[in-house]
């Protein structure tokens, strides 16, 4: 075991740094001046000098990206130009938005796609799977954005049981509460949760057919098992392993797909910072964040390769 985290590290470890120079080459060495865009053309020498030099485009490409990882290495982050405050500091602000709101999205995911995947393979060809099936290639259908603005014109317009958007923050000092908070990111919870439930229930009730037809469930049928108890104790285990896999990638996905719900709900989160270091052509916080969001995909998918060795022993050897 030991060796197969050192293993899955070092790739971790790899992967971080083939994304940064990736980032770097893209948000840096593209043809055109970033000072001058940031500008305009009617910048003056003198202010695209100085715009440079705090950008440290002065310096040779190879010195800024060794300058960049060194300073990520340390704990210091360059400054937002847009916000002229450390892009760590805004970072770290807004993911109290979109952990929170990604962690709720995929726990509805998760328990709505488990218990309809089930629910559908246990009814195979019934009328209650029909009906998953049917709901999911709906949920599929519906894009994030246009099903957030039913949400809203269904909760926020209609009922007015909630607020059309904005967030009142965690802390009483900051005008909202825990309670507050939560209400606040459940519609947009809900809006990223739809594709991802109609997705993981899909693969969930596959994962759980293709399972029961193996020859151990029929065993464990034949021993006098009924096929609800084969189902919990041999059936779920083993097909959870390719919906581990899913899960990884669509919590991947939740962290770092939140730009349109953010923008529909005005929510101050990394998403939303994103497009507004976009459209202000803040490229210091852009390239800050995008590397963040690889890290945090990465990592994700480290958690979902331990997790597969912790359900599957069998699977350490042949990976080790």
């Amino acid at each position: 075991m030991g060796l197969f985290l050192l293993k899955r590290l070092a790739t971790f470890v790899a992967t971080l740094a083939v994304a940064s120079m990736v980032v770097f080459a893209v948000l840096e060495l593209l043809p055109g001046n970033a000072a001058q865009i940031i500008l305009g053309d009617t910048a003056t020498p003198e202010s695209l000098a100085a715009l440079e030099t705090k950008l440290g485009l002065d310096r040779p490409p190879l010195q800024r990206y060794t300058d960049w990882m060194a300073g990520l290495l340390q704990g210091r982050t360059g400054l937002s130009i847009s916000y002229d405050t450390p892009t760590g500091a805004l970072i770290a602000e807004r993911l109290q938005v979109t952990l929170p709101l990604a962690a709720m999205a995929m726990v509805f995911t998760v328990v709505v796609a488990l218990a309809a995947g089930v629910y559908a393979a246990a009814r195979h060809n019934r009328l209650g799977d029909v009906g998953v099936m049917t709901a999911s290639q709906l949920g599929l259908a519906i894009p994030n954005f246009w099903f957030a603005i039913l949400l809203i014109l269904l909760f926020a317009v209609k009922l007015q049981w909630v607020s059309a958007g904005g967030f009142p923050g965690w802390t009483e000092d900051d005008g909202g509460g825990p309670w507050e908070g939560f209400v606040a990111l459940l519609l947009p919870a809900l809006a990223l949760a739809v594709v991802q439930a109609s997705v993981l229930a899909r693969w969930t009730r596959s994962a759980v057919l293709d399972v029961m037809r193996e020859d151990f469930v029929r065993t464990a049928r034949a021993k006098g098992l009924t096929r609800r108890q084969a189902l919990w104790r041999h059936v779920l285990r083993n097909a959870m392993i390719p919906v581990l896999t899913i899960m990884g990638l669509q919590f991947a996905f939740l962290i770092s797909g939140t730009v349109v719900v953010e923008q529909v709900f005005v929510l101050p989160g990394v998403g939303r910072l994103v497009f507004q270091a976009i459209a202000n052509r803040d490229l210091v916080v852009v390239r800050d964040v995008v590397l963040l969001l690889v890290a945090m995909v990465v990592v994700v998918n480290f958690v979902v390769d331990v997790l597969y060795a912790v359900i599957d022993p069998r699977l350490r050897p042949s990976d080790a």
